[in-house]
């Protein structure tokens, strides 16, 4: 198994309601996400996937989220914007292109700081 990561971050703000303390008010993150993806078998050029498409792919989802209140975007209605969704709405937002090239996607990670973070690692 051949494991492909790209790494990018983005920016927003948001609000974490009903559980307790600082983050139930408006604050932002600068926040870093670590994608990683896998192919069994390597493509006719010898490679698991083109970097460059998993990158585009990545800053596609990450641009609909950046510098944006994160509350308000149509994904997170009825949801805490958390780590935990963010991961969970990239993981999902990579699934039908990742599928046209052949490769899975494994985990994606989401780092709000530089010493906490949170992985959705798909089904």
């Amino acid at each position: 198994m051949y494991e492909v990561t790209i790494i990018n971050t983005f920016s927003a703000a948001h609000l974490l309601a009903e559980i307790g303390g600082k983050c139930e008010e408006l604050h932002g993150h600068n926040f870093k996400v670590e994608v990683t993806v896998a192919a069994s078998e390597l493509n006719s050029e010898g490679i698991a996937i083109d970097f460059r498409l998993v990158k585009k792919w990545l800053k596609d989802i990450l641009d609909e989220m950046d510098h944006q209140h994160l509350n308000d975007l149509p994904f997170f209605k009825g949801k805490n914007p958390s780590s935990e969704n963010i991961a969970h709405f990239i993981y999902k937002s990579l699934q039908p292109p990742a599928k046209t090239q052949n490769v899975k996607v494994l985990r994606v990670k989401v780092w709000e700081s530089e010493n906490a973070a949170v992985t959705y690692i798909g089904e």
